[in-house]
């Protein structure tokens, strides 16, 4: 099982991948907007912003997350690190359950590319 600063890591490790992206991709992570991840199995969100394609967590928070994010995900925390790591494809774990993303439906549509 994953620990919380692995998981941290993990989305350092995703922010610096969104500031190296181009095209497309580039434009997605663009977006501004408010973002949490919680993390089912240790029962920790991470809290903060997407915005100059990049991920600034500001928080860790005990528990699910206290405010509703413009973007949500849910994830464990192993399939947190394996999305990262190139190991799990995002949309087959989507579509399984395994992931739980929540946003506006434009948000949907731009984070598809980066995703």
């Amino acid at each position: 099982m994953a620990t919380t600063e692995e998981c941290r890591a993990a989305l350092e490790k995703l922010s610096d991948h969104m500031g190296d992206a181009e095209g497309d991709v580039r434009a997605a992570a663009e977006l501004d907007r408010s973002v949490s991840c919680h993390i089912t199995d240790l029962d920790v969100t991470f809290a903060g912003r997407m915005a100059d394609g990049r991920i600034d967590v500001r928080e860790t928070l005990e528990g699910p997350p206290r405010e509703k994010a413009e973007i949500r995900l849910a994830m464990t925390g192993d399939d947190l690190v394996a999305l990262v790591d190139g190991e799990l494809h995002f949309a087959r774990a989507w579509g399984s359950g395994r992931v739980k993303l929540e946003a506006g439906l434009r948000d949907l549509f731009r984070l598809r590319k980066l995703l």
